[in-house]
Formats: structure tokens, sequence, C-alpha cells
């Protein structure tokens, strides 16, 4: 589980323009999203910073102990 859906969201980002602004598919934003595809090390970085926020935040610090 990640929270790119909800940090993409409070940006008012839709899947489509971060996908832009990562150079991605949108179908990949949803993939990452429902965690079915495992992004690079270099795509992770370039999404928490588009989503103004750091790795730990975006995919680890999750609710849940995940």
């Amino acid at each position: 589980m990640n929270r790119i859906k909800e940090y993409r969201k409070q940006q008012g980002l839709s899947q489509a323009e971060l996908a832009k602004r990562v150079g991605v598919a949108r179908q990949t934003i949803n993939l990452i999203e429902n965690t079915t595809y495992n992004p690079s090390l270099e795509l992770c970085i370039n999404i928490a910073k588009e989503l103004q926020t750091d790795l730990n935040t975006l995919f680890w610090n999750v609710e849940g102990g995940e």
C-alpha cells in the first residue's frame, strides 16, 4: 500500500497530470496506486518530488503498520 492517490488528490492532480510530470503513462500511475506495479527507485523519487513529500511518507509510513 502507498499514499500516492491521497497526496495526488491533495495537490489537485489527475493521474494523467502526475504521469506527464514524471514521464510515464497514466496507466503506470494507476497500477502503482493499486499496488500492482513496483516502480523503480528513480520513479519513486520523481513521484515524491512532484507530490512534495518524501519516500518514507509516500511508501512506508502507511497506517496499519505497513
